[in-house]
């Protein structure tokens, strides 16, 4: 019921208009305290917190911990065009993964995640020909990520290699409605519905290597093949009255990238995590719907650190994980043969919910601050205040009591 939930929820977290193209808003798959840390992942390797964006980093737990984390997002957004501006907000339920050992060298990992979203609505009017025209946009939806993933120490708990299995699935609606004359309008609306089901696999692996008896510097790197999404294409247009006419074709071509990363992180036990991460994906190489020149090139810089005063103190703010990052995007899509950058910080804080031992849940709150800067003036420029707020519950498990 809870997997059911989030499906629903997870297709409303945007309210961009640059979601009309693509596959929408991508989401990179940071949770908890990785958010909080500028999205990084890839050589992060914590017995604490789950990490889907390297399936190696599972077998990071002990083999008597349970792992579960659940995550919800609310963002305000601002539009602005240099003349007109826009405010929405907008929040749902954004994730939820569990973790759980299977022997002391192996771990599996299950979650929902969201993988893009859309959702936009402008507005558009004008003359042509001495004939007013309005014209309204309208994009729901999104696509999720339903996962499985194991993670095997191959060497010494210096080395570690897993995957994960993927099933995308969901639905991306666009819609234009044109309506001709002022006084008795005629309308016409087009409307397309693209439902996309496959599997995906992505790859991780994990180096530790031990710089002292206190600190520890992780290589990790990740890699997803490119691949096809089965779909189904459903386009309906209507004159708005009662004539409609309906194609649903399923031999469409829709493709998703090759992606490479690597990411680096030096910590030292209880006390901080300092990361840094790229990662790169082949948007060029692929087709969608049939065309092979609609996006770039993505290339995601993220780095961040996370603070631990005193593990075993009494104060609360003492015990409290400080986290803060920066990262850089660019955009895949290309309107024209323009995109957009994106800068984005964060700050945020994981707070003790049990007692001082090493077993440890945490209530996560994490701020980001995003700023779309596009390469025209003409392009809507967007800003970003979200919030995100999740619960990682950490928990022995597997554990037969004796009594003597």
């Amino acid at each position: 019921m809870a997997l059911m939930s989030l499906s629903a929820y997870a297709q409303n977290s945007t309210n961009s208009p640059y979601t009309r193209y693509g596959y929408g808003r991508m989401s990179d798959h940071s949770v908890g305290a990785g958010r909080a840390m500028g999205g990084i992942g890839i050589g992060l390797r914590s017995p604490r917190q789950i990490n889907p964006m390297n399936p190696a980093s599972y077998s990071s737990m002990d083999s008597m911990t349970f792992l579960f984390d659940f995550g919800a997002t609310a963002q305000m957004s601002w539009f602005s065009d240099g003349t007109n501006k826009q405010r929405d907000f907008n929040g749902n339920v954004d994730y939820m993964a569990m973790q759980f050992p299977l022997h002391k060298q192996i771990a599996l990992s299950v979650g929902l995640l969201p993988f893009s979203s859309v959702g936009y609505s402008f507005f558009n009017s004008g003359e042509t020909d001495g004939l007013l025209y309005s014209e309204a946009y309208i994009g729901t939806g999104g696509i999720n990520q339903l996962y499985g993933g194991l993670s095997v120490d191959v060497w010494k708990k210096r080395l570690a290699v897993g995957a994960n299995l993927n099933y995308l699935f969901g639905n991306l609606n666009n819609g234009i409605t044109t309506g001709y004359g002022s006084s008795n309008p005629f309308s016409v609306i087009n409307s397309r519905r693209l439902r996309v089901y496959d599997l995906d696999f992505d790859f991780g692996l994990q180096y530790t290597h031990p710089v002292s008896k206190t600190d520890n510097l992780v290589v990790g790197l990740i890699f997803s093949p490119k691949n096809g999404l089965k779909n189904e294409n459903i386009q309906t247009i209507s004159n708005g009255q009662t004539q409609t006419t309906a194609d649903t074709t399923t031999d469409r071509i829709y493709e998703l990238p090759a992606e490479y990363g690597i990411g680096f992180t030096y910590a030292r036990d209880d006390k901080f995590i300092i990361a840094a991460d790229v990662s790169y994906q082949e948007w060029s190489k692929i087709t969608f719907n049939g065309a092979t020149d609609n996006f770039n090139d993505r290339l995601k810089i993220a780095a961040g650190f996370e603070y631990l005063p005193n593990l075993y103190s009494r104060p609360l703010y003492n015990r409290m994980r400080y986290r803060a990052g920066v990262n850089y995007t660019n955009s895949y899509i290309n309107i024209n043969g323009n995109g957009y950058r994106e800068l984005g910080a964060s700050l945020g804080v994981g707070i003790p919910t049990t007692p001082l031992n090493n077993r440890i849940s945490y209530i996560n709150f994490s701020f980001e601050y995003v700023k779309i800067l596009p390469d025209v003036k003409t392009m809507i420029r967007e800003d970003y205040a979200r919030i995100t707020l999740s619960y990682t519950f950490n928990e022995l498990w597997f554990f037969k009591f004796k009594v003597n």
